[in-house]
């Protein structure tokens, strides 16, 4: 007997942790750009799982592959060696400015790594007394308690006091303060490239080239936290790639596995070795099953115009949206970069996307009034299409009730 939708959701809020604020949808389907409720309503998904399913809902070639381990391998421990984690490691140096990788299971996980990592190498090549993390105001980490206190933004660490010591915030995009903010203690610099949490926010051209002239000049650390932003999301495989500039240590999660959760964390060899046996380890990080699923994500991705089409549905998805603007004085600035695009509001954001849900097109709203796009990098100009069309109906409907 099938279990209808609100008796399904009397039992998540009797069961399960109220962490989320969940709409009254229970998605039970996915394909493409497509999903499905258990009413059986179809929605163009603008959200992708918050930038994670960036081939689509059930890729074939990623389901595949899991399919194909599941019948072979699902779990063994990192004590012995893993065929699929050794070609995805492969696969993700060859890609990048990276040595070595190592795998865990969320990008929460991956920056924890990172600042371990981080702290490692200072206490071991540095001389003692450093390990302070410059970061940056209005920036999103994670929510372990390290990764929390490294995030810049009071909301989400307000009732977990007391935060760990050893780190510093200051302005995104203010290269000044970044200047002023090291010391002695300060060991390495943790920035997103753009910020996706934080509203959307892209910086200066020149924003990342100075923070490794900085680092260079002062023997620091240059840390890039890409867990939203890497894997194609922005038009190149690595958001950094745009400002020719090398991090000595990058994370990445979310599209990692297309929704197979994975994070990892890629170094230098230099940095990296400060990693040996005993120093860092996760039971599930690297598992086979999730490896599969990054080595069919990463090879589709590098295989089948996914970036070109990321780039050019870019350009017509601002396009129209700047050409919405003119008809909107609600929408304040249209900003992004690649398929990371944000629209900022003049109207409680939240209530633009309930009345785009009830229309059929999912997105979600970060930093209160900014609208974000995150759809797959494979929608089309016909998607594109369908979605400014519902925005605008909206806003049509909203100011009309003003």
């Amino acid at each position: 007997m099938k279990t209808n939708t609100k008796e399904l959701m009397e039992w998540s809020d009797q069961n399960i942790m109220g962490t989320y604020k969940r709409f009254p949808v229970v998605l039970v389907r996915g394909s493409g750009t497509q999903v499905w409720d258990s009413n059986g309503k179809v929605y163009l998904d603008f959200v992708a799982g918050i930038a994670v399913c960036s081939l689509g809902h059930s890729h074939p070639k990623v389901v595949e592959a899991i399919k194909n381990q599941a019948d072979i391998l699902t779990h063994v421990s990192n004590l012995y060696y893993i065929e699929p984690q050794i070609r995805f490691a492969k696969l993700l140096v060859e890609n990048s400015f990276a040595d070595k990788v190592f795998f865990c299971n969320s990008g929460a996980e991956a920056n924890e790594g990172a600042i371990k990592l981080a702290r490692k190498y200072a206490s071991e090549k540095m001389g003692s007394g450093k390990f302070e993390i410059i970061t940056m105001k209005d920036s999103f980490h994670g929510r372990t308690l390290a990764t929390l206190t490294a995030t810049g933004q009071e909301k989400f660490q307000k009732g977990f006091e007391p935060l760990l010591e050893g780190f510093k915030h200051v302005s995104f995009n203010d290269i000044k303060a970044l200047a002023q903010a090291v010391t002695d203690k300060t060991c390495g610099v943790l920035v997103e490239p753009l910020q996706g949490e934080g509203g959307i926010r892209v910086p200066s051209d020149d924003y990342l080239k100075d923070i490794r002239k900085i680092c260079d000049e002062r023997s620091l650390l240059m840390i890039l936290d890409e867990v939203q932003v890497g894997m194609g999301r922005t038009g190149v495989l690595f958001a950094h790639e745009h400002y020719g500039i090398k991090p000595d240590i990058m994370t990445l999660a979310k599209a990692l596995g297309n929704g197979f959760p994975i994070g990892a964390l890629l170094a230098t060899d230099k940095v990296a070795s400060v990693f040996v046996p005993g120093t860092h380890a996760s039971t599930f990080g690297g598992n086979p099953l999730a490896m599969a699923a990054g080595v069919a994500t990463l090879e589709t991705m590098l295989q089948d115009g996914i970036l070109e089409n990321c780039r050019k549905m870019s350009s017509y998805f601002i396009k129209k949206l700047k050409a919405l603007q003119n008809n909107h004085t609600a929408i304040q600035e249209v900003r992004g970069k690649g398929l990371i695009i944000g629209v900022e509001i003049s109207l409680e954001g939240s209530d633009i996307v309930n009345r785009c849900m009830d229309r059929g097109l999912l997105i979600n709203c970060t930093s209160g009034n900014v609208l974000r796009f995150v759809p797959p990098l494979i929608i089309t100009e016909g998607d594109i299409d369908r979605a400014v069309e519902i925005l605008n109906a909206v806003l049509r409907e909203v100011e009309k009730g003003r």
